[in-house]
């Protein structure tokens, strides 16, 4: 019994921080990509409402 614990343990102590690890870099990653992700959609909008206002402005003269 107390070899098959110790087996137990050895196994744990190797997978839990690997299966730790893993989510982590995975919620890391996903929070990277959606931070750049949003910040370039940001951009675009922010450049197809400059574009629009020149054109209204265009159109008023």
């Amino acid at each position: 019994m107390k070899l098959l614990k110790q087996r137990f343990e050895e196994i744990m102590n190797f997978w839990v921080p690997v299966v730790f690890g893993t989510f982590k870099l995975l919620v890391l990653g996903t929070g990277m990509f959606l931070a750049i992700k949003s910040h370039y959609d940001g951009e675009k909008k922010e450049k197809k409402e400059k574009e629009k206002e020149e054109e209204e402005e265009m159109k008023a003269q």
